[in-house]
């Protein structure tokens, strides 16, 4: 039926639906969601499942593939036009997040390591703080490790342990985050093997970035024989600079260095 003025309206209702979701999302920030790979064959497609399930649109979705010598690059071209795909040569995971973000038209940034796995809800829950709240910068969530079926006696001997247990997610896999705050506090520090994410952190706090913890575990992270938190060595080498460089821009009193204290778990669910 012809309709003066609008001559391609849609006649189903199943189109004014489609056409309405259209809308709905047109009117949200976009996030950029970012997956660091480097040999991730074996986990990178449930890692994209789980961005794919979200529950918050609109979003795009980015593959930095640091250099992969396995069959990383064919699970990936299986999304098609879902996932955009990046190849550098290996530099690391802090360089790949540095290309993520550069590659990005998001207003907001998200990662998710290739091995790990969100919550179909992670950022719808997170965007509604951010909504709540304009004045936030980043927000992160609680974080539980689980382990693959071939490491399930090291599960069992940390089920009590600290490692067993949700914590306060101070790393890539929780962030959500204002695109205008890596201007504002700068990339990933690509000299660190390890702890490039906490040295992030302890920079966007010493700017005074506003932070927000949700109780909620939003992401599960596995545990197998080739996390790099493994070498045990280099990684506490690391974390020892980390901590001297930041000790080190309090005592100069450097620009723009803020006192600060990192925010306790949200306590929202708790009271109600």
């Amino acid at each position: 039926m012809f309709r003066a003025g609008c001559a391609n309206y849609p006649d189903t209702s199943k189109e004014r639906t489609e056409i309405r979701e259209l809308a709905s999302q047109m009117s949200k920030p976009q996030i950029s969601c970012i997956v660091p790979v480097y040999n991730g064959e074996r986990y990178v497609k449930e890692a994209l499942d789980s961005i794919l399930a979200q529950t918050y649109r609109p979003i795009e979705i980015i593959v930095v593939d640091d250099g992969s010598v396995d069959g990383t690059a064919g699970v990936v071209a299986s999304y098609g036009d879902q996932v955009k795909y990046v190849r550098q040569p290996n530099a690391g995971p802090a360089a790949a997040r540095n290309r993520g973000v550069s590659k990005a038209q998001g207003e907001f940034i998200a990662f998710l390591d290739a091995d790990d796995l969100w919550h179909p809800e992670k950022l719808e829950r997170q965007m509604a703080r951010f909504r709540a709240c304009p004045l936030l910068d980043l927000c992160v969530t609680h974080v539980q490790n689980f382990w693959i079926p071939e490491l399930q006696e090291e599960a069992e001997r940390f089920r009590n342990h600290r490692h067993g247990r949700p914590v306060p997610g101070y790393v890539t896999q929780t962030l959500l985050a204002r695109r205008a705050l890596f201007e504002s506090v700068g990339q990933f520090n690509t000299s660190l093997k390890h702890g490039d994410a906490q040295e992030w952190f302890l920079r966007a706090a010493e700017t005074g970035a506003v932070m927000e913890v949700l109780s909620d575990v939003l992401v599960c992270r596995r545990l197998h024989r080739t996390n790099f938190s493994r070498e045990v060595s280099r990684s506490l080498e690391d974390h020892l600079r980390i901590v001297k460089a930041s000790l080190d821009r309090r005592r100069r009193g450097s620009a723009g260095f803020r006192a600060y204290e990192f925010p306790a778990p949200d306590q929202r669910d708790k009271e109600s």
